[in-house]
């Protein structure tokens, strides 16, 4: 169980790891393939900028925690990714849905309770910081 676990939030690791590399080289069309454009040099900045640390601090740290099998460092992915699904809620109680809209919803409600049992499940590494005992 835990192997499978491990190798699942491994994987998808790896996938947000890709698609926040894909946002940082090819902005324009990354961010095509969610729905969005940038009107301006600002724009195609926040876009290449934000959209890439959002995914590859969520892959990058889930790559991490399952390498290590570190529980503590997936709490990062699952509030990231729990954070934008809340977004996501927030946007489809205030202004509705449209076609598409469900599916990354239903990604990052999957990788927050995967994450959030990586935690659970994998080791907690004890630091000391006590040089004397």
């Amino acid at each position: 169980m835990r192997l499978a676990l491990t190798a699942i939030i491994f994987l998808g690791g790896l996938m947000f790891t890709f698609i926040g590399a894909d946002f940082l080289i090819r902005p324009e069309d990354a961010a095509m393939g969610f729905n969005m454009s940038a009107t301006s040099n600002t724009g195609l900045a926040a876009i290449r900028g934000d959209m890439t640390a959002f995914f590859a601090i969520t892959g990058l740290s889930m790559l991490y925690g399952a390498w290590q099998r570190n529980g503590d460092v997936l709490l990062i992915p699952a509030f990231m990714l729990g954070m934008a699904l809340f977004g996501r809620l927030l946007t489809l109680i205030t202004h509705g849905s449209a076609d598409g809209f469900f599916m990354p919803m239903i990604v990052e409600a999957v990788f927050v309770i995967i994450c959030l049992l990586g935690s659970r499940i994998l080791p907690h590494p004890v630091t000391d910081t006590d040089p004397e005992t």
